[in-house]
């Protein structure tokens, strides 16, 4: 099961490597990450499949798909939970750093498939912070999902940061990235925050060419216990 997915996984990244050539894409990156150690919740994601792409007339995407576990199994033996990030961006203008964004979610499951309209903001690409993000070698960014559509009645928002840095000073090998989303108004139980965050700090080295060692510290505030999680994994990645 677990080598037939990645398997199909990487003759996807093939494929997109392949067709990156034509006028279509201008640039761009798919990544795979296997984790086969976590540290204390087994039903977290232990398959990461990354992709994105800068599009014709200022569009770009960017979609995540996360596999996991059942509960209780080891990881990596039995892939059957899902979710997944669907996003299409559009800058308003060339020199803009505010992106319009949709962004589509699908997961295991009945009824909780959800959809989110709003704007990105590329805080490192604006003009007076950009020479500061480039000196330090940091990009971030903050989507603000200001509608949502889904099977929930509240006013649920939220507001999501990207970042990544690099350290060539020390280690052109090493990087530092993750993400926080924070969101608001969900009507949640009483052992759950009101605004609860999920949260990723991945560590990664590159080992040879393509492949890194990766090290990731993980908060999930939508569990009701074991709340932190570690992973230990692989990354392989091909940019165009």
């Amino acid at each position: 099961m677990m080598m037939r997915i990645l398997l199909c996984l990487l003759l996807i990244a093939v494929n997109f490597q392949t067709n990156a050539a034509d006028k279509n894409s201008s640039g761009g990156f798919i990544d795979v990450n296997v984790y086969p150690y976590l540290s204390d919740v087994d039903s977290d994601n232990t398959v990461t499949f990354n992709i994105g792409a800068k599009l014709q007339n200022r569009f770009s995407y960017f979609g995540l798909t996360n596999f996991g576990n059942e509960k209780g199994e080891a990881a990596l033996a039995d892939l059957n939970t899902f979710y997944t990030e669907q996003n299409v961006r559009w800058q308003i203008s060339e020199k803009s750093p505010i992106d319009l964004t949709l962004q589509m979610n699908f997961r295991s499951g009945e009824d909780n498939d959800r959809h989110r309209l709003g704007f990105r903001w590329r805080v490192n690409d604006t003009q007076i912070f950009n020479s500061v993000f480039k000196a330090i070698n940091l990009s971030w960014s903050v989507n603000f999902h200001l509608k949502q559509f889904d099977s929930a009645s509240e006013d649920v928002w939220q507001m999501e940061h990207v970042f990544r840095m690099t350290f060539p000073s020390i280690n052109n090998r090493l990087y530092l990235a993750g993400f926080i989303d924070h969101t608001f108004n969900e009507n949640l139980s009483d052992n759950i925050p009101k605004s609860p965050m999920v949260g990723e700090l991945q560590l990664g080295y590159r080992v040879v060419e393509n492949l890194f060692f990766i090290i990731e510290y993980r908060v999930n505030e939508y569990r009701r216990s074991d709340v932190n999680n570690m992973a230990v994994g692989l990354e392989y990645l091909i940019k165009w």
